[in-house]
């Protein structure tokens, strides 16, 4: 197997060259600071393993390559790795978190564990010195402590326990690397010491033992990290203080063949002042003692505490952790013999220093950067330095194979992604960076701040070439230039709209502020250049989340008035999350939107009447934000993609867009949320920036794969047919078929006696009663816009509009235009969250009274007459037979049918069941 045969070195001579997948994960830019980094290999081939999101990535430093251990679906919260550095432990927390254990020589998942701790994920692990064991320890509030034999094929635990919150959150685990069946684990003010054994052939555990700060006589400080001493009768707890904690275990420490009826003895003999620095990192490397500290410091220490030498750098921030190479660059000699007690000294101290060159060591820091750090020349050699704040910004040269990514921390960094090499970078002190974008001539890069602020930057050397702009009193959240580089606009988080315009001073160019306008009363989702194709000139657009598409006139704007053409709601209920301008497809000109409920919309530039509804892909969030991906020189002309990114995914998307799920595909890549994201100028890469993950990746397009995709999910009606209860031959279909055979019927007369002209047709003006019949309501928009939809669906190549449509036609319609997701009863109770209040249960009702009034008066307003009708047509009552004149003072029509039927006040259930007699899900 290739566990089997697999040697150190052997990753990365593997060809990863053939992906079936439309998307494959090139380069990951940045990591998890606050996560270990560990040393897999140093010397000729320098390895490292560290955790971005939820990949792990084994970089080879000076071969400049990466290998990307992909299986978990959310971000990555701890990672341990055996002593000899093959076997790598990953785990994560959140919804169905696993456990993955991973050969590092080969990249081999050699053990996954699932629903280890289903509720909250883990938060601590570690691997046994003889990398039998592993012990996790669980995130939430009662935190749940397991010992695995991750060898053996079972999804339980050896043995486990609970921890009360009065324990505090424990957050940091390690093994005895003499005992595996002891550990220890701490939280910021408590420690922890386990014992586990084996009875009879079943595991059990021993409850652990508790000892806090509140015993010591002096300033302790809270707990970073605890380890056992090597004398194996002790153990060390560093402190923010600087202090290490040194606890005495009774001897001998030998395994006893049951469970004792008390836990081991262990007691806080001294509290050592190290230094006044904070600790943050505490290791054991053979008979040394290594700490790290807030600043930048590593220092070793002999047995009793006695002080060897220190490695420092000014430039070196907070450790957060330390990894040496498994390299030996002295004689064995220089160790001390293994079985040295704790209170044993060093007679010959150059032989305790000497003992500090054996292993170069890699450190890295709560800010985001890497040293390798030689001990024989006493070195420290940064060798990655990333953002430490969030990546929201990301931007492509459109020219050149240029990447350029902005963080809230200041940093801007521009990559050559084809060669994968850091070319330069900008550090901007004053605020964060926001978004970003290149001018399409390419020699501008533009950035919005999150104090408002604006700069125009030359794109190779990223120096300013104008003053900075602050027009903008929130952050700016969009930014972009017109096609021919004369204006520049921005969109705040105040839903204000900025330009910028390029002038002639003295004959050079430069940038003033044009004008600016308050656009919309909710956030802006897209500002949009395009070209008015009359006149050639830039035209501008803003989408609101207030459903508001605002077209501006930048030809006839003027300083600090920015003219306004049109203004049109694009959606009735729906909220527009995005918008691109849609290939030329056809004679009639589009852009297209996606909203919150898995739609997609063209609509049309000139008019923005909306010409066709659409299912979009619905991969567990809307699309956030879509764009149409570049050709590539060797592309058929006429096949054209979709660029997309939901919460946490990015996805393609085969044009032209025809509510055909095999058409798309989606994997994940920033499970705590995708921020942005930039398609290189060939169409051949899509970036993706994380957002808090502090992390952007590289994608390698494979259209190919989707084409392939798309073909074996059928033409035609084959795809649509699957998306229906039963599909082709299901009950769901044959009630349509004899829908349309009944809809005939009636056009042609129930009691005619003449030959019937049977028909796969029915009129456009029965869509809404089918529609209605099997179970989809649209509201009278929604119809009129169905209608329009098949009416000119021909329009334009035969100037005839259509009168009927077809079964096929029909089941395309209805999925594209039905709720994506079904009826949800959620929908209904947030409805109810803002139009009724809490009675006396508690339970949120609407009262009788002001629900006729709603429906009467808001929205698509219904008269007394029609409410009547759908009243007494839903609660199955007839009006009263007699023929006598009704009473002048008793309630008539909706009033009169609700005080038998209704009660005074409409919870969800009475809603639900009793008036539109629905079933309701338990």
């Amino acid at each position: 197997s290739l566990v089997w045969a697999a040697m150190p070195g052997m990753l990365f001579r593997k060809n990863r060259d053939r992906s079936l997948h439309p998307l494959n994960l090139s380069w990951v830019f940045g990591y998890n600071s606050s996560l270990a980094v560990h040393s897999l290999m140093d010397g000729e081939d320098r390895v490292l393993l560290y955790i971005s999101s939820h990949i792990g990535v084994i970089h080879d430093i000076l071969g400049n390559k990466q290998y990307h251990l992909q299986g978990h679906t959310n971000v990555i919260s701890c990672l341990c790795v055996s002593e000899d550095k093959r076997w790598v432990a990953t785990a994560d927390r959140g919804p169905d978190a696993l456990i993955i254990v991973w050969d590092s020589y080969s990249g081999v998942p050699v053990r996954t564990i699932f629903e280890s701790h289903p509720e909250e994920g883990i938060c601590a692990i570690a691997i046994s010195q003889d990398a039998k064991y592993l012990v996790t320890i669980s995130a939430g509030t009662v935190q749940k402590v397991c010992v695995w034999r991750w060898t053996l094929p079972t999804e339980k635990p050896l043995c486990s326990t609970d921890l009360q919150p009065e324990f505090g959150h424990q957050d940091y685990v390690i093994f005895n690397p003499q005992n595996p069946h002891e550990f220890v684990s701490n939280s910021k003010a408590q420690v922890i010491f386990y014992l586990w054994v084996k009875q009879s052939q079943l595991w059990d555990e021993n409850t652990a033992w508790l000892l806090s700060p509140q015993t010591f006589k002096c300033l302790v400080g809270q707990f970073s990290q605890s380890v056992f001493h090597f004398n194996n009768a002790q153990a060390l707890t560093g402190t923010s203080a600087g202090k290490l904690v040194v606890w005495d275990m009774d001897n001998p420490r030998t395994l006893p063949e049951e469970l004792p009826a008390k836990p081991h003895g262990v007691t806080a003999t001294k509290v050592v002042s190290m230094q006044k620095e904070s600790i943050t990192v505490l290791k054991m490397l053979e008979s040394c003692v290594v700490t790290g500290d807030v600043k930048g410091q590593v220092k070793f220490y002999d047995g009793q505490l006695r002080l060897l030498t220190i490695y420092s750098h000014d430039k070196v921030g907070p450790i957060r952790s330390i990894s040496f190479s498994t390299i030996l660059r002295g004689p064995l000699s220089a160790f001390p013999d293994s079985s040295q007690t704790f209170l044993t000294s060093w007679s010959d101290s150059s032989s305790s220093v000497s003992l500090t060159l054996n292993r170069n060591f890699i450190l890295s820091t709560s800010d985001a950067t890497m040293f390798h750090v030689a001990t024989d020349s006493t070195t420290f050699e940064r060798i990655m330095k990333e953002a430490k704040k969030a990546v929201n910004a990301i931007a492509c040269h459109p020219q050149e194979p240029l990447v350029a990514a902005g963080s809230h921390c200041g940093l801007l960094k521009v990559w050559d992604y084809k060669e994968t090499q850091y070319l330069v970078s900008r550090i901007f002190t004053e605020a964060g960076i926001q978004c970003l974008s290149y001018d399409p001539e390419g020699y501008l890069l533009a950035a919005g701040f999150t104090d408002g602020s604006v700069y125009i930057l030359d794109a190779i050397s990223l120096q300013s070439i104008c003053d900075k702009f602050q027009f903008s009193k929130g952050a700016v959240t969009h930014i972009s230039f017109s096609y021919d580089s004369k204006y520049l606009a921005t969109a705040d988080e105040n839903h204000s709209v900025t330009v910028y315009k390029r002038v002639l001073q003295n004959g050079s160019r430069c940038w003033e502020y044009l004008a600016g306008l308050d656009s919309h009363y909710k956030p802006i989702r897209s500002i949009l250049f395009g070209v008015h194709s009359d006149s050639n000139e830039p035209r501008l657009l803003s989408l609101g989340e207030d459903r508001q598409l605002v077209e501006y006139d930048l030809k006839s704007s003027i300083k600090d008035h920015l003219v306004v053409t049109h203004r049109d709601r694009l959606e009735q209920a729906a909220v527009p999350l995005c918008l691109a301008w849609y290939p030329q497809l056809s004679t009639e000109s589009f852009f297209l939107t996606a909203n919150n409920c898995y739609k997609m919309k063209l609509y049309n530039t000139t008019t923005k009447m909306c010409r066709k509804t659409l299912l979009g892909p619905t991969y567990g969030s809307p699309l956030e934000k879509i764009q149409i991906l570049p050709r590539t020189s060797s592309a058929d002309p006429q096949q054209h993609y979709l660029v997309y990114i939901t919460k946490d995914k990015v996805g393609l998307q085969i044009l032209p867009v025809d509510g055909n799920p095999h058409k798309s595909s989606a994997f994940i890549c920033h499970p705590d949320g995708a921020s942005d994201f930039a398609t290189s100028h060939d169409g051949r890469y899509i970036f993706t920036a994380g957002g808090k993950e502090r992390t952007f990746m590289k994608w390698k397009v494979n259209l190919p794969a989707l084409d392939a995709a798309a073909f074996l999910g059928g033409e035609d009606l084959i795809p649509f047919y699957n998306l229906l209860n039963g599909g082709r031959e299901g009950e769901f279909v044959r009630e349509l078929e004899d829908y349309f055979y009944y809809v005939q019927l009636c056009s042609q007369g129930i009691d005619t006696m003449e030959n019937r002209q049977v028909s796969a047709h029915i009129p456009l003006e029965e869509i809404p009663s089918v529609m209605r019949a099997i179970g989809f309501y649209p509201s009278e928009e929604e119809i009129e816009e169905m209608i329009n939809e098949v009416k000119f669906s021909k329009y334009e190549d035969t100037g005839e509009q259509v009168t009927k449509i077809s079964l096929g036609d029909f089941i395309k319609l209805y999925i594209n235009h039905r709720p994506a997701l079904g009826l949800s009863m959620k929908t209904i109770q947030r409805a109810f969250q803002v139009l009724g209040y809490d009675n006396e249960k508690g339970d949120k009702v609407i009262d009788t009274g002001d629900f006729l009034s709603l429906l009467q008066c808001r929205g698509e307003q219904m008269t007394e007459d029609e409410l009547a009708e759908c009243l007494i047509t839903l609660m199955g009552r007839r009006p009263k037979e007699g023929g006598s004149e009704p009473d002048t003072c008793e309630p008539t029509g909706a009033a009169a049918l609700t005080e038998e039927d209704i009660p005074a006040e409409i919870t969800t259930e009475v809603f639900v069941a009793d008036i539109l007699s629905l079933p309701i899900a338990k």
